[in-house]
């Protein structure tokens, strides 16, 4: 007797994600051979900063990007407003390193309707250095971060280059289901699109671009409407002629959350900004994201029969040898915590699922509508 229609379906896209597993744990290898790349040259850099509220580890975080060993940076750190809670945060840090290049930028200005943009367009007068960096605020970094990110640059056809992330989770199961996610599914996806093509996006983890070619592309005010910045510099730079490459560097994004609702929100306002710049990929996007649900959901369809078993037990086997790879090839920051894999990628389905009704998000208290370019 033939397979049912469902059968055959979530035998597919087990089959799928499988397959993108598989591609996945492979290309970790050749990422992990360039993890020594370093700048031949090393220019001057400038780090813009663009706060907003404070975060849990939000000193840690900013402290880190502020003790570079790199010869000559300097760190413009920017809110809106004094009473903005990171300021105090912020002014202590600069009073404590006054051997270091820091300043803050304090303007209240809306250049343009997306607030984060119009931080960076205040700050950007600030900026002494042609090399530019963008960092948000709740990632962390080593020493040598900025001796990586300058590396791709010694190419003159590069014109942006970004950085990958992982996530290390504050306290709670939200926490580490949205750190397990930054880890284990997204930056393998990213990796991946990098490698099967020419990288046209950048993440918020970092956005490193030339001066001449963020002037050329419009500045910051060219992709202010729409929420996923990096994304859309990233495009603007390839559509202008320039390479975007992907450092070598992998950032630590340090996830709070106080409960699943508050995850929830924000992995959801990231699935509709990525349907928006990329529908079709988005579309597919299911496929890796899914393999123990759709491995589970065929063994169900198929009756519990060998083959859903042994798809089952390749997908699993499969997803926690990734899972370890990551934490050994790219040092991604512990702990490690398999026994959570099951949950998130059922997560991810529903977060999938979910993002497909409504364009709506919740950013920082305010609604936001997504804008495809």
């Amino acid at each position: 007797m033939g397979m049912s229609f469902f059968s055959a379906l979530f035998f597919l896209l087990t089959l799928a994600s499988i397959i993108y597993l598989l591609a996945a744990i492979g290309c970790l290898g050749a990422f992990r051979r360039r993890r020594t790349q370093r700048a031949p040259v090393r220019p001057p850099i400038t780090i813009l900063k663009p706060v907003c509220g404070f975060d849990a580890a939000l000193e840690e975080n900013l402290l880190s990007f502020c003790l570079q060993d790199y010869p000559q940076f300097q760190v413009v750190f920017g809110v809106r407003e004094a009473k903005d809670p990171a300021t105090p945060v912020i002014r202590r840090l600069i009073a404590a390193l006054p051997g270091h290049d820091l300043s803050l930028v304090i303007d209240d200005r809306l250049a343009v309707a997306n607030r984060k943009t119009s931080n960076l367009i205040n700050m950007l007068p600030a900026a002494r250095h042609d090399l530019l960096v963008v960092a948000d605020s709740d990632m962390r970094v080593g020493p040598d971060y900025l001796d990586r990110i300058a590396a791709p640059f010694a190419d003159p056809q590069v014109g942006a280059a970004t950085c990958l992330y992982s996530g290390t989770p504050g306290r709670g199961l939200a926490s580490a289901l949205g750190a397990l996610y930054l880890s284990d599914w997204l930056l393998p996806s990213a990796l991946l699109a990098a490698t099967w093509r020419e990288p046209d996006f950048c993440f918020g983890a970092t956005m490193a671009v030339r001066r001449r070619v963020l002037a050329a592309i419009g500045g910051f005010e060219g992709f202010a409407p729409f929420p996923a910045n990096g994304f859309h510099l990233g495009q603007r730079v390839r559509q202008a002629g320039w390479q975007v490459r992907i450092s070598s560097y992998v950032v630590e994004n340090v996830v709070v959350e106080p409960d699943l609702r508050s995850l929830l929100s924000r992995e959801l306002r990231r699935a509709r900004a990525g349907r928006a710049c990329r529908p079709l990929g988005y579309a597919f996007s299911c496929i890796g994201n899914n393999s123990l649900s759709f491995a589970f959901l065929f063994l169900l369809a198929s009756g519990f029969s060998a083959a859903g078993a042994l798809l089952l037990t390749m997908a699993a086997g499969l997803r926690l040898g990734l899972h370890f790879q990551l934490r050994t090839a790219l040092r991604v920051p512990p702990p490690s915590v398999p026994w959570l894999l099951p949950l998130r990628d059922l997560l991810c389905l529903f977060i999938w699922l979910r993002s497909h009704f409504g364009n709506e998000v919740g950013w920082r208290g305010r609604l936001q509508l997504m804008q495809r370019s």
